[in-house]
């Protein structure tokens, strides 16, 4: 785990207190990342992709740093090098520096011409990691590949991760924050909306869950786009399961409207596809619907674009709707299908003419449906995203990000756009460890926001907000880990709050050793 993660551990020999936990670097790489380091040599060391060095110039652009310092130190022993303590302030600047100047300027200001062992070690603790393992015999060629390799893996590691903020941690910090923020960007997911009874995708009760538990072997065939084509029954045999309710919105919704009232929202880019956002009145023009929504819906066929509510009907009985221009045309199209079915010339036919056009014969089915305008698998994402996202990006000042795992791209990679300097939060019922945000409120999102609104002396229109807060015991910060609050309701069992001091500190420890990043 990382220093910035768990703030204090004891080092192997019990007695000393360290802000390095022992973590693996031999664990800490996917299995194509592991093939790139194994075909480099310890020299490769001081070069880096055109990828990373293009990233590079972007973060420099937007630190803006002018000088760079690495800590410097006394020349020690490998002994004393292994049992190293750097702050966590020098570990903030070393990390800083390397994504500020980029690899190569990083090794040639940090490492001498013929570096040791005890080098490489000082330098990846300095990064803020430490193998769980040493190599015994520091003078050896190979223990100076290994610490190499550790090196090269933990600077990846703070290369493709964002350095999370030292002073950016308090629940003061965040209500702050929310107050005189000017630009907020809030990237909401699933979880804003569960209470309503719309399922999730990916949790242990969610849609995809229950796909499978229905015999489906892959429950995303439902959303791929060339599934679809070929069989548009199984998505309207489904569909009625995530179809907003009518009028409904929830208090998460309605604190987005709140901070679009006062000015302060940018832009809300949201991965779910219920529309909830208009039901709550907030400005269509401050919405982006990444994955679209159920709002329109267009013919496959011809593209004829309704209001989504016009097939609602037919989406709650699980019947395919169909596009008025091409209905008595799909019933020629099946007729023609089923003579050619009764020939042998039939059934080898991939493709045929049909009123003038080429028809796949594996798209017959889907000819003619309207589709709501979702993003399918397959599908690019809205233009209007692509149009929005990097000057959003670029003016946002608070980043919340609400309700989601952060688990499908592009969306989930924002978070890495943003610049460094802005404070990114998360809102959501389990913690995301595979990227760093200064401040995660753990819990049910509706609670937590109407919370942290009566706090500010704010008031969400909503008529559920009384009866939430009255379930509300408060905030509880997590033991080891800076900036993580759980949320506790009240009459809870005891026993699940001390569960849910030690979730965290396991379940990212976990998730290190799995490879994912771990930053500031």
């Amino acid at each position: 785990m990382d220093v910035f993660e768990q703030g204090l551990s004891t080092q192997q020999n019990g007695t000393q207190k360290s802000n390095i936990d022992v973590i693996s670097l031999d664990s800490s790489l996917s299995s194509e990342q592991e093939a790139e380091v194994e075909n480099n040599n310890a020299s490769s060391t001081s070069t880096s992709s055109s990828k990373i060095s293009r990233s590079n110039d972007i973060l420099s652009e937007s630190l803006n740093i002018i000088e760079y310092e690495i800590p410097s130190h006394e020349p020690m022993t490998y002994k004393d090098a292994i049992h190293y303590n750097p702050t966590k302030e020098d570990c903030y600047k070393t990390r800083l520096c390397l994504k500020a100047i980029g690899i190569s300027k990083f090794i040639d200001l940090s490492l001498s011409e013929t570096p040791g062992a005890s080098d490489f070690v000082y330098l990846i603790k300095l990064l803020g990691f430490a193998p769980k393992e040493y190599p015994e015999d520091e003078n050896s060629t190979e223990t100076v590949y290994t610490l190499v390799k550790y090196l090269q893996r933990a600077m990846h590691r703070v290369i493709t991760t964002r350095t999370k903020k030292l002073d950016f941690h308090t629940i003061d910090h965040l209500i702050e924050a929310i107050k005189t923020s000017k630009n907020i960007l809030v990237l909401t997911g699933a979880g804003i909306s569960t209470s309503l009874g719309i399922p999730d995708f990916r949790s242990s009760e969610g849609f995809y869950t229950k796909l499978q538990e229905q015999g489906l072997d892959d429950p995303q065939t439902v959303f791929d786009l060339e599934y679809f084509k070929q069989d548009p029954s199984l998505f309207y045999s489904i569909a009625h399961l995530v179809l907003p309710p009518e009028g409904s919105f929830t208090p998460l919704h309605g604190f987005i409207k709140l901070l679009a009232d006062k000015g302060s929202l940018l832009r809300n880019y949201t991965q779910n596809i219920d529309n909830l956002e208009a039901n709550a009145g907030i400005p269509s023009e401050k919405v982006i619907q990444c994955h679209g929504s159920f709002a329109t819906a267009s013919c496959v066929t011809c593209k004829y674009k309704i209001p989504g509510e016009t097939i609602f009907e037919e989406i709650r009985n699980s019947e395919l709707p169909l596009c008025p221009f091409c209905i008595k045309r799909r019933q020629k199209l099946i007729k023609e299908i089923e003579a050619l079915d009764d020939s042998e010339q039939g059934i080898s036919r991939h493709s045929f003419t049909f009123l003038g056009s080429t028809v796949k014969r594996s798209y017959a089915e889907s000819y003619g449906v309207m589709k709501p305008d979702i993003t399918f698998f397959g599908e690019d994402l809205p233009r209007v995203f692509h149009d929005n996202i990097i000057q959003d990006v670029k003016n946002c000042d608070l980043l919340l990000c609400i309700g989601t795992s952060l688990k499908v791209a592009p969306v989930s990679e924002i978070v890495n756009k943003v610049k460094p300097e802005i404070p990114q939060v998360l809102i959501n019922k389990d913690p995301v460890t595979h990227t760093e945000f200064d401040i995660s409120l753990l819990g049910y999102c509706d609670e937590l926001i109407v919370y942290l609104c009566e706090a500010m002396g704010w008031k969400i229109d909503h008529p559920k907000v009384d009866e939430l807060l009255e379930s509300i015991e408060g905030l509880m910060e997590l033991e080891g880990v800076s900036g993580r609050y759980q949320l506790v309701l009240k009459e809870e069992e005891s026993q699940e709050v001390t569960q849910l001091q030690a979730t965290p500190i396991e379940s990212s420890h976990r998730q290190f050793q799995e490879a994912s990043p771990m930053g500031l």
